[in-house]
């Protein structure tokens, strides 16, 4: 079974739109992982404007499941990472005022790069994973990074299978079985909503993980988050 790792950032902002601590972060980690969720994920940025890092260090001693922190090996992320020992880090090169991420990473031109922090991470045994597009060019060399895993970056196919093109998830069908190929895990995010993961999951064979957040809390506001939660672990069985 593909496994469901909830991105609790957007209960982060709720949180800090108003001060104080409601709703209380770790709270609501503790509940997603009650409700049967299989992970958490963080994606603390430099202005801190949703998860702070403190948060990644409160969390690292309230998840009982999967820990993932992603974001973009800067130093002060490095150290992050480091000091708190997630189960995975998401490397993600989103720019320090992006919204949200918005692309991939380019491993053939960032290659070097990756191959210096990787290692970093993988002697402290954390698993990494690197967040990329669908270019089989740009999968084979994210292995050769030393990276363990793929984030396939789906916010094209799920635009794509709002309008009806079903046809759109096929390049991330070729990367995942490519991916396998060359040893790379396999994971996926980045608009993935109960709309559209039933399908997703059915064509991307060998999928490990996907990480939602925005679509999941969103669609709690009207459902429970308790049964939203449900209703993902179901569409991925």
């Amino acid at each position: 079974m593909t496994k469901l790792s909830v991105n609790i950032n957007k209960i982060a902002t709720l949180r800090n739109s108003r001060g104080g601590n409601v709703p209380n972060l770790l709270k609501v980690a503790k509940d997603i992982e009650g409700f049967g969720g299989q992970g958490i994920t963080v994606h603390p940025r430099p202005d801190e404007r949703h998860i702070r890092y403190q948060d990644a260090r409160d969390l690292k001693d309230v998840v009982t499941t999967e820990f993932n922190i992603e974001g973009n090996p800067i130093q002060s992320f490095m150290d992050l990472v480091l000091e708190t020992k997630p189960t995975q880090v998401t490397l993600v090169p989103d720019a320090v005022n992006a919204i949200t991420s918005n692309a991939g990473w380019d491993t053939i031109l960032h290659q070097s790069f990756l191959q210096e922090v990787i290692p970093e991470f993988k002697k402290n045994g954390i698993r990494t994973s690197i967040f990329i597009d669908t270019d089989l060019k740009l999968i084979e060399a994210a292995a050769k990074t030393g990276a363990d895993r793929i984030e396939l970056y789906t916010e094209h196919f799920a635009s794509e299978f709002d309008k009806g093109n079903t046809d759109a998830v096929k390049p991330y069908t070729e990367a995942a079985i490519f991916a396998h190929k060359i040893g790379l895990g396999i994971n996926a995010g980045h608009d993935l909503s109960l709309d559209n993961i039933k399908f997703f999951k059915e064509n991307i064979p060998n999928l490990a993980e996907v990480s939602i957040g925005h679509a999941l809390i969103s669609e709690s506001l009207y459902l429970g988050l308790e049964n939203v939660v449900s209703m993902y672990l179901h569409r991925l069985q």
